[in-house]
């Protein structure tokens, strides 16, 4: 389990930048944590890290956002309406390729069970109006990688 204390959206981009460079295809991230906690701007630090860029805007009414890259995309879900396993299939959900991609779910309370094992849980806490506590359960599969 990895913890960090951001002062900023600017530090909170750089941990999402970090935990991006680190990813690889069939990484899975979900989010755990309140409305306007940082989820879309550490996604922006992630997308920033795989080399995506940082156009990264919330999913809220689209349900996915999806960036290319020349190596592998992101994608980029809102579950915030989602409620069982038929509404999960209907978003199109597992249509999608994520062993040769990564994906980051917003509102994974949702969908938890429909989730793999290997699931990156990512939780992201507000302390204060810029202050954030992110936690990232990885296994310690990044422990060694992190400063």
């Amino acid at each position: 389990m990895i913890k960090i204390t951001t002062h900023s959206p600017e530090e909170t981009i750089r941990a999402g930048e970090k935990l991006g460079s680190l990813l690889g295809p069939g990484d899975m991230i979900a989010y755990k944590g309140g409305l306007g906690a940082g989820k879309t701007t550490f996604t922006r630090g992630i997308a920033i890290g795989m080399g995506l860029g940082d156009n990264v805007t919330s999913p809220t009414f689209a349900l996915v956002n999806e960036y290319r890259g020349d190596k592998m995309n992101l994608y980029h879900f809102d579950m915030y309406r989602i409620e069982n396993g038929d509404d999960l299939e209907s978003t199109g959900f597992y249509d999608y390729p994520f062993e040769e991609n990564a994906a980051v779910i917003e509102w994974s309370e949702n969908i938890v069970e429909f989730l793999p094992d290997s699931t990156i849980y990512v939780t992201i806490d507000t302390l204060g109006e810029n202050e954030r506590e992110i936690t990232i359960e990885e296994g310690g599969r990044f422990a060694d990688s992190w400063d």
